[in-house]
């Protein structure tokens, strides 16, 4: 049994890996400040005996002993990350000269929990890990893309400097569960939209693209390159390689929900990426790994979750998760 500590353990991606780590027989200690995380994603974790949650702001330095360290702490859609621009870029710099810390005293592999914004508006399609990337630099989205790519440095120059034992992935767009209804996020605004009636809320054409991992996916990808061997740092991409524009996946959200929701046209907000796809054959090569949850099958998934924490139950849902239950039994 390991101790394992999870920053941002308390938000979407964290409370998954949370789930997966105590499933596996590890101790985990949560630690959130509950920004964007929320209690109610790890709810169901308290009371169990080798889990621990410690509301905690990873700013500030951390004392305690861990073995291992997943480092999730950040804001990740636009709404959040643009809020206090200042804040975020202090979470990814500060929180990772922090956490770095913590890992050389304690002598703890870690890993840290990086992004496909690092690419910013990429010239090169799909995304390797040896591209650099094309990234304003001054833009509104420059504090979380760029304070994702400081965090990067500081991890790889712990490791020439300090021999720490760094782990570094790339996450492209992820959705599933416990997504914040209100985050700004594609995948679930197109649903809430959806299932409330409202109209479906597209930018510029709809012709950019997105490429979309189901979170059990992703989470199995991260466990997957923490227990790689040291010699092996990243990073790496994790993301599905099958590309959808934002039109199609409108399209699909409104096929899947039975809603009569209309789809609007608003214009492109500033420095959004026009493609974005991962290359994840280092992925498959050395972590053995591959999404296995289809876009469609993720996305009913994702559905019913917001159906219920939207309290609808509207008879055009029902009659579609009947049919979607009767297709996965069939």
């Amino acid at each position: 049994m390991k101790k394992i500590l999870v920053t941002g353990g308390a938000g979407f991606l964290g409370s998954h890996l949370c789930d997966e780590l105590l499933q596996a027989g590890h101790d985990v200690l949560c630690v959130d400040n509950l920004f964007t995380g929320s209690k109610e994603n790890i709810a169901h974790l308290f009371g169990k005996p080798f889990f621990e949650f410690m509301r905690h702001d990873v700013c500030t330095p951390l004392y305690v002993e861990v073995d291992e360290i997943y480092n999730f702490a950040c804001p990740a859609s636009p709404v959040h990350y643009q809020y206090d621009p200042v804040q975020t870029t202090k979470t990814s710099v500060h929180g990772a000269i922090n956490v770095l810390g913590l890992a050389k005293r304690t002598k703890a592999r870690i890993l840290q929990a990086s992004t496909s914004e690092v690419y910013g508006d990429p010239e090169v399609h799909p995304q390797t890990e040896d591209y650099w990337g094309r990234v304003n630099p001054i833009g509104i989205r420059a504090c979380y893309d760029e304070g994702k790519r400081c965090a990067e440095t500081l991890f790889f120059d712990y490791h020439r400097q300090h021999s720490l034992d760094i782990k570094v992935v790339r996450i492209f767009n992820t959705y599933g569960p416990r997504m914040h209804r209100d985050d700004g996020r594609v995948v679930s605004n197109f649903i809430v939209q959806a299932l409330r009636g409202e109209d479906i809320t597209i930018f510029g054409d709809g012709g950019q693209t997105r490429s979309f991992c189901y979170v059990d996916d992703m989470i199995r990808g991260c466990m997957a390159m923490m227990d790689t061997p040291r010699d092996f740092t990243g990073p790496v991409n994790l993301g599905n390689p099958v590309e959808c524009t934002m039109l199609e996946l409108a399209r699909k959200v409104l096929d899947l929900t039975g809603s009569s929701s209309r789809i609007v046209s608003r214009p492109l907000p500033a420095d959004d990426p026009r493609q974005r796809r991962p290359d994840i054959r280092v992925a498959g090569e050395r972590l053995g790994w591959t999404p296995r949850v289809s876009l469609e099958q993720g996305l009913a998934t994702t559905i019913r979750y917001f159906d219920r924490l939207l309290g609808r139950g509207a008879p055009a849902i029902r009659m579609e998760r009947a049919r979607l239950s009767a297709g996965t039994r069939g």
